[in-house]
C-alpha cells in the first residue's frame, strides 16, 4: 500500500468514527425529545424519517451526477461531508432551548 493510500484510508477511519460519535449524541438527543411525547415527540419522529427518506434520495443524486467526487475516496469523502453537515444542523438545532 502507498503512503498516500494509507494516509488516505486513515483520514477516512478518523472522519468516520468522528462522524459516528456525533450521530450518537444527535441519536441520544432526539430519543429524549421522542421519549418525551406529545406533539413535539410527535413533531420529532415525522421530522426524523422525513430527513432521512430525503437525505438518501438527495444523496444518491449527488453520487449519479459525480457531484460527490470522480473517484472511490472522494465520493466516500463526499458522502462523510453530506452527512457531517446534515448531523451537525440537527444537533443545532435539537441542543437551541
Amino acid at each position: 500500500m502507498k503512503v498516500n493510500a494509507r494516509r488516505a484510508l486513515m483520514m477516512t477511519s478518523v472522519d468516520t468514527w468522528t462522524l459516528g460519535a456525533a450521530v450518537g449524541t444527535v441519536m441520544a438527543l432526539r430519543m429524549a425529545r421522542i421519549a418525551a411525547g406529545g406533539l413535539t415527540g410527535a413533531k420529532e419522529a415525522e421530522l426524523m424519517v422525513t430527513e432521512k427518506v430525503g437525505a438518501a434520495i438527495e444523496l444518491q443524486i449527488l453520487l449519479l451526477t459525480g457531484a460527490l467526487g470522480t473517484n472511490p475516496f472522494e465520493a466516500v469523502q463526499g458522502t462523510l461531508e453530506y452527512y457531517r453537515n446534515k448531523v451537525a444542523a440537527n444537533h443545532r438545532r435539537l441542543t437551541r432551548y
